[in-house]
């Protein structure tokens, strides 16, 4: 598991309270809470992986909160750990109360979760990659990529500049079934970028065939069951030692461990994003 230190700048992390704060804390200002001492504890409910306990260590500080302790990302927490708690004025704990939670029951629920897969591969072959998509709701691309990176998995592509990759949806825009424009293409242009491979999406070992013809460094497999893909796998490496092979396509916890012996370097998924959140508890105390 690993810190996975991914840059979150001010703005968002102010556009997050400001999303939840609005004009004024009615509640608290009625209450005439103010700037009574106080302490907050984000705790565990149940045993996680932390995430995002930096961010919420940020947002704190923006509230000129500086007496905190957290557990850093990727660490193992048991029931009744303590992930964040901090020491300041009760509005500024109040503002980043429910924000706070918000983020760590799902960051922690993601870290967990691909904690859980990639050991479960490990264990079974511990040269199989667990890698994650940019499949996930618009917003969410920073804290997904830090909690799945905090339970131990690597991003499979960050964002379209990142990466070259064929899918089907752009060969249908091509001339005939495209495979033949596709190898004209990336010879002509992508001479320049020789640090890029070339990932191509197949469905068949067809398609993988003519995706290696055309340039392929990369082979993703698209929803191919485990079976099949051990019977191409095989062929393929023997005849192509240097070619990198991953699967795609409905890989989660029920199957992962039928692909992690399938011949394939790495298992790409969304699956991780989506789940039970974890159970984080806050209280307050007056101090």
């Amino acid at each position: 598991m690993s810190l996975a230190p991914v840059y979150f700048d001010n703005a968002m992390l102010e556009d997050w309270l400001q999303e939840d704060i609005g004009y004024v804390d009615l509640t608290s200002t009625l209450l005439q809470l103010g700037n009574k001492p106080a302490r907050i504890t984000w705790r565990t409910r149940g045993a996680t992986v932390s995430a995002c306990t930096e961010e919420v260590v940020r947002l704190l500080q923006s509230r000129q909160v500086t007496h905190i302790k957290h557990l850093p990302s990727g660490q193992h927490a048991a029931d009744g750990d303590i992930l964040v708690e901090a020491e300041g004025p009760a509005q500024a704990l109040l503002d980043v109360w429910k924000v706070g939670q918000n983020l760590l029951e799902y960051a922690c629920s993601v870290a967990l979760r691909t904690h859980q897969l990639v050991e479960t591969v490990k264990q079974l072959n511990p040269h199989v990659g667990i890698l994650t998509t940019r499949k996930h709701p618009p917003g969410l691309r920073r804290i997904a990529v830090k909690s799945t990176m905090a339970g131990g998995a690597w991003p499979h592509r960050l964002g379209l500049s990142e990466t070259i990759l064929v899918f089907p949806q752009h060969r249908a825009l091509l001339a005939e079934n495209g495979w033949a424009e596709v190898k004209e293409k990336l010879r002509q242009n992508a001479n320049g970028l020789a640090e890029k491979k070339v990932v191509i999406e197949a469905a068949t070992l067809e398609e993988a065939l003519l995706a290696v013809e055309a340039g392929a460094d990369v082979i993703q497999f698209d929803k191919v069951a485990p079976a099949q893909l051990r019977e191409w796998c095989t062929p393929l490496r023997e005849r192509y030692p240097s070619l990198t092979l991953l699967a795609a396509g409905g890989i989660n916890k029920t199957n992962a461990a039928d692909y992690a012996n399938c011949g394939v370097d790495g298992l790409v998924t969304s699956s991780l994003y989506y789940g039970p959140p974890a159970d984080i508890s806050v209280s307050m105390q007056k101090i």
